[in-house]
């Protein structure tokens, strides 16, 4: 059913929402990301009545994506949109203490995910799966600006910065396998 739950989600605090100036300067002020090895943060499945749950362990599939996550009842169709993954500490700074799982992605990671460090087809091991990085881009929308706040969406989406995919990313499960919050991600391969 269109504009139930199951596709909108969390709504957010407006009064966490920061100021496009105050984004910027956080951006700057986070610590390069690892490039080559990095980690899973959190796990996140978007169920089918808008809410989240966090795993300590999932098994990702080529079929099913994340088990029990909307992808996988609604958008199998869409390998492309199968896995979103986000930066955590970018998301701790857009969501300025809201819950993480308010954003709606997969999984959350300490790992460089810009285009120059990731490009499309680049294959990552992920704990015990195996993962590539999509063609479709990572935009924020409409639930993100609602939310964040237009400023936040402003950051994510603008010319400066969207390289740098601080919306996040979509990876694709090549091999299923088993993944820990605390595992290890390492990047195989690049384009």
């Amino acid at each position: 059913m269109a504009g139930g739950p199951e596709d909108y989600g969390p709504l957010g605090d407006d009064t966490r929402h920061l100021s496009l100036d105050t984004l910027e300067a956080g951006i700057a002020a986070l610590p390069v990301a690892p490039r080559d090895h990095g980690g899973v943060r959190l796990i996140v499945a978007r169920h089918a009545d808008g809410t989240r749950h966090t795993h300590e362990q999932i098994t990702l599939t080529p079929e099913g994506g994340v088990p029990g996550d909307r992808w996988g009842r609604l958008l199998t169709d869409r390998p492309d949109m199968q896995l979103t993954v986000m930066r955590q500490d970018v998301a701790e700074l857009i969501g300025n203490d809201q819950e993480l799982t308010v954003f709606g992605d997969n999984l959350f990671v300490d790992l460089d995910l810009t285009t120059a460090n990731l490009p499309v087809g680049s294959r990552l091991r992920v704990g015990e799966s195996l993962v590539e990085v999509s063609t479709m881009p990572h935009d924020g929308c409409a639930k993100f600006k609602q939310r964040f706040g237009t400023d936040a969406l402003r950051l994510v989406s603008g010319k400066a910065l969207r390289a740098q995919n601080l919306r996040g990313i979509y990876w694709t499960t090549v091999e299923p396998g088993e993944v820990r919050v605390g595992d290890s991600i390492d990047v195989l391969s690049r384009p």
